[in-house]
């Protein structure tokens, strides 16, 4: 296997790439690895590698808003997409639809039964729906789209609640993307400071998986109440 592989970025119009060392990166991905440093060949951010052509500082300031190569590649390796082989895409995609099968199995049930649905039927009920999973999106991006397509196979009920969530201004844009992901956006009341505030309904046991990952994003200061 080739000992550098491609991670691709897009924000807008603009591209951008990093090299990495591609077992090391696949392993990043999957949570084993965290020193960013032991994945990268070099420090180099390139708007196309093949040709050399490095990123302007005033690029890099603009659309990543510093020049921290290394913070830029941690974003670059969250958000953007690694060039995986066969292999590694195989069980990167495995690993994935395990996630969303257990946790549909934990949040939904049948509503004539109200008893959760085994794993192997909603496996099964995936296959035969043709349901595909994106290796690199994070399961509860993913589990509002694949659920409705489910649906028409499986009988799926879920308790849902509704959360009223503030967001300061400066992470307005990450959050937005989340709320949107996770649940049905009830309300959406923008601040005239830029932050928001939201009405969100999501199933009961997405719960603490929303709240931490606006907790990442913000560093803990957006605020989270369950609506009574």
């Amino acid at each position: 296997m080739d000992k550098v592989t491609i991670v691709k970025y897009s924000y807008a119009s603009e591209k951008f790439e990093i090299l990495v060392k591609p077992d090391p990166a696949f392993d990043y991905k999957l949570g084993k690895i965290s020193e960013i440093s032991k994945i990268l060949v070099s420090d180099e951010i390139y708007t196309d590698s093949g040709k050399g052509t490095r990123a302007s500082n005033e690029l890099l300031v603009k659309v990543f808003k510093t020049e921290d190569t290394t913070k830029i590649a941690e974003i670059m390796m969250q958000k953007g997409e690694l060039n995986l082989n066969t292999e590694q895409r195989k069980k990167m995609t495995t690993d994935k639809r395990k996630q969303i099968i257990t946790f549909i199995a934990k949040t939904y049930v049948d509503p004539k039964t109200h008893l959760p649905h085994p794993p192997l039927r909603i496996e099964q009920a995936m296959i035969d729906g043709r349901v595909s999973v994106d290796p690199f999106k994070n399961p509860d991006e993913q589990i509002k789209d694949i659920v409705e397509k489910l649906r028409p196979i499986i009988p799926l009920k879920t308790e849902n609640i509704v959360l009223e969530i503030s967001v300061p201004a400066q992470y307005v844009a990450q959050s937005y993307t989340v709320l949107k992901s996770t649940g049905s956006l009830k309300k959406e009341d923008w601040q005239p400071n830029g932050s928001l505030k939201a009405i969100l309904e999501i199933p009961a046991a997405a719960r603490p998986n929303v709240i931490d990952r606006l907790g990442a994003i913000t560093k803990g200061t957006a605020n989270v109440e369950v609506q009574k």
